[in-house]
């Protein structure tokens, strides 16, 4: 490759860690602790990626503005406290290499684009010790939920790379959908949350994590 600089986003839950089962037992008691029917595990993987406002917003759509934030507040405490006493979302196999070898390669920089917090996210890099990896790193504490391209400009600038040399790489319609509305490259990944066939507007779709540099590459060099 060339000596110019490419911006390589990453969404986190679904796309580098597996966070469903803290995920599931967090929203169980949030639903329970206002004594509504725990949605399906479909329905809630359905709206990760999203801020929790527009997640409960979704997943709780007869009830009132003011449930919604009580479950949203209650999904967070649980989750926190997960966190507080142990729990640790894994990488999928392959992705912790995949983001060591783009970290060390000089052409790449890294970024995050998540519906995570800042607090949940510096958890998560802090517990694996990579936070120093990435040079940007958009949380839902900033910005409007995904899709807006929010997050994606700000990291542009951040990072002084120009969208014709950045992809954002995720496991939802709202990472590609956010991609495209930012006009930069879209990766899907096929080990999520979203079923493949909402991944169709992507660029490439990869199924394995060993085939994210060539598709990154092969993008980016186009």
């Amino acid at each position: 490759m060339d000596a110019e600089q490419y911006l390589v986003l990453f969404d986190v839950d679904g796309t580098l860690v597996d966070s469903q089962l803290q995920i599931m037992d967090a929203m169980k008691d949030a639903f329970m602790a206002i004594d509504h029917p725990v949605p399906t595990r479909q329905d809630i993987l359905s709206i990760v990626g999203l801020s929790l406002p527009d997640a409960f917003s979704q997943l709780l759509t007869n009830k009132p503005q003011h449930i919604q934030e009580r479950c949203a507040e209650i999904y967070k405490l649980a989750f926190a406290e997960a966190r507080a006493k142990g729990a640790k979302p894994q990488f999928y196999m392959g992705v912790y290499e995949v983001l060591a070898e783009l970290y060390r390669h000089p052409n790449y920089i890294l970024g995050i684009a998540t519906g995570k917090s800042r607090r949940g996210l510096n958890a998560l890099l802090d517990s694996y010790e990579i936070a120093s990896w990435f040079a940007t790193a958009q949380v839902a504490d900033d910005h409007p939920s995904k899709p807006n391209p929010s997050m994606i400009k700000t990291a542009m600038r951040e990072a002084n790379v120009d969208r014709n040399c950045t992809v954002m790489i995720g496991d939802t319609s709202f990472d590609i959908d956010m991609a495209k509305s930012a006009g930069v490259f879209a990766i899907g990944v096929g080990w999520g949350y979203h079923p493949h066939t909402k991944l169709a507007a992507a660029d490439m779709l990869v199924h394995q994590a060993t085939d994210l540099l060539g598709a990154i590459e092969n993008l980016l060099r186009e």
